[in-house]
């Protein structure tokens, strides 16, 4: 059983590194900021919530004890990366896009972002 036990962690700390080193790399290379966004909140929090699910699973089987911080912390990760994400994008929008660069809502609607009918008159940079 020790032996399955090491197998897990090691696997699920190289699918860690692995979704890690995506993210990175994504970050790096990709052209934009709006595609660049997804690297560290896709890949990255994959390879962190991995990396915590391996300590999850390795503290019991080494020490008979089972601990819960890594449950939480990959919980809340989990919770707030996409949270961050949004934001980041939101301010991506208002920073370098105006309102008539971005697609048209269903007729008799508007973007959520773009909603204040003070962003209407904004002059383009």
């Amino acid at each position: 059983m020790e032996l399955i036990g090491e197998i897990i962690v090691s696997v699920l700390l190289v699918v860690g590194g692995f979704f890690g080193f995506v993210g990175s790399y994504g970050l790096v290379k990709l052209p934009d900021q709006m595609t660049r966004l997804h690297a560290p909140t896709k890949s990255a929090t994959l390879g962190v919530g991995a990396v915590l699910i391996a300590s999850l699973v390795w503290f019991p089987l080494e020490h008979g004890q089972l601990t819960w911080h890594e449950l939480l912390i990959t919980l809340f990760l989990f919770l707030t990366a996409p949270v961050t994400g949004n934001i980041v994008a939101k301010a991506n929008l208002h920073m370098n896009w105006h309102p008539d660069d971005i697609p048209a809502p269903e007729p008799g609607k508007t973007w959520s972002t773009f909603g204040d009918p003070a962003h209407e008159n904004l002059p383009r940079q």
